[in-house]
């Protein structure tokens, strides 16, 4: 039955937040200052109707708004979105009591990601490719996209096709798309070892022109170009389904941020490096030592390394840098860090460099709470919080990307 709710304010990931006498309850696609009704499941409703609306809300450009679980704020008008983002960073430093200088929130344009994540399911004879229907784990096939790029949406008849031999009944595929400058690069995991012996001739029957590389359970089975990304002098070959930064937009801000935030540093250690994201722009001007823990994007890296031409000395060094950071007898010789953990931060890697004389440290992180977290540590150690710079690289979701400057 449904009840009348009031919403107060927004959560971490956009849904509405009724205070109640039972506690919150979270409503999805609710905004606040709105009076709406809903049924309640625990502490989560189903919207139902809006009784009185907000001046905020704005009609969805997307038709599947509300039933693909891959946006969750296109409701919310442009202005008050990117306001309400950027609260969240200023929200999240000032839990950890600090007063920091948020810059305005970098806006991610509309049909710019070049990276996603689909689900491939088989229904009887058909096979679905979609994202996740909201609160389900139902597949929303989706004949348009208004976040992804032009060249992903075109290529999604083909991507269904391709993967529809592959997937075995009762079981789901995870098809990864990256859109570059060579053409499509398709990682399809999770299918069974019958469906993968039947890869190969799959793929050349389905994938068209757009297409640059095939790889299935980690296998390549189709390749005519180099998937490669350019960064800065380099061109970058991810791992297949491997992590890049999802809108290059977004990733070219960073950058300038970062590059801005090292300074005049001729010595410079990139943390969790992955491909070189960042590695390439800084070796533009400074001699740089790349850490990852992990092998094939070092191995990514190391590739770039060696065909990049115009650039200062890159070196190299695989570490487990939650379990093992760089001590601060190790990072005397860098004029800055720059550290892009995942989402847990980089806790460990803080707590050295606070105990280290590095003159400059920039921070990126998909994640305010641990980067506040994290410059806490570093502020307690005796740097200072030059600046904060959020940017909206996952357009309509509440996720939030920050870039952070320190100065000894």
């Amino acid at each position: 039955m449904a009840e009348t709710l009031v919403i107060t304010a927004l959560g971490h990931s956009g849904d509405g937040i009724a205070e109640t006498p039972d506690g919150r309850v979270f409503v999805p696609f609710a905004l606040p200052g709105e009076t709406v009704l809903a049924e309640r499941h625990g502490d989560r409703a189903t919207l139902t109707e809006i009784v009185a609306s907000s001046p905020d809300r704005v009609t969805p450009p997307c038709p599947h708004f509300g039933a693909c679980g891959g946006c969750s704020l296109q409701h919310f008008a442009p202005d008050a979105y990117l306001a309400w983002k950027r609260g969240q960073v200023v929200a999240a430093f000032a839990q950890r009591g600090i007063d920091a200088p948020v810059a305005p929130m970098i806006p991610a344009p509309p049909a710019s990601r070049r990276r996603a994540v689909l689900t491939a399911e088989r229904q009887g004879r058909e096979v679905r490719l979609g994202f996740n229907r909201e609160g389900s784990h139902e597949i929303v096939p989706i004949p348009d996209c208004r976040v992804l790029v032009p060249a992903i949406v075109r290529a999604l008849p083909m991507l269904t096709a391709l993967v529809a031999p592959l997937v075995p009944p009762g079981r789901r595929g995870r098809v990864t798309v990256l859109a570059t400058g060579a053409g499509l690069d398709i990682a399809i995991d999770d299918i069974g070892k019958a469906e993968y012996r039947a890869s190969t001739g799959a793929a050349a029957k389905a994938a068209d022109s757009s297409v640059a590389r095939v790889t299935v359970n980690g296998e390549e089975v189709f390749r005519t170009r180099e998937p490669a990304l350019r960064a800065g002098e380099a061109l970058l070959l991810p791992p297949a389904g491997g992590f890049v930064q999802a809108v290059a937009e977004a990733e070219d801000a960073m950058a300038a941020v970062v590059m801005v935030g090292v300074g005049k540093a001729k010595t410079i250690a990139d943390l969790f490096a992955g491909t070189g994201t960042f590695t390439f722009r800084l070796a533009r001007k400074a001699k740089v030592t790349a850490v990852d823990g992990d092998g094939p994007s070092l191995a990514a890296l190391e590739l770039a390394a060696r065909r990049t031409k115009g650039v200062k000395a890159v070196t190299t060094m695989r570490r487990d840098l939650f379990r093992a950071p760089l001590v601060p007898h190790e990072l005397k010789v860098f004029d800055a860090v720059v550290f892009d953990p995942p989402r847990a931060g980089a806790m460990a890697q803080a707590t050295a460099l606070a105990a280290s004389v590095v003159p400059r440290v920039v921070a990126v992180s998909c994640n305010p709470a641990t980067l506040a977290r994290d410059a806490r540590i570093l502020i307690d150690g005796g740097y200072r919080l030059t600046g904060v710079q959020p940017i909206d690289q996952f357009l309509w979701s509440g996720h939030i990307e920050a870039v952070a400057t320190f100065a000894r």
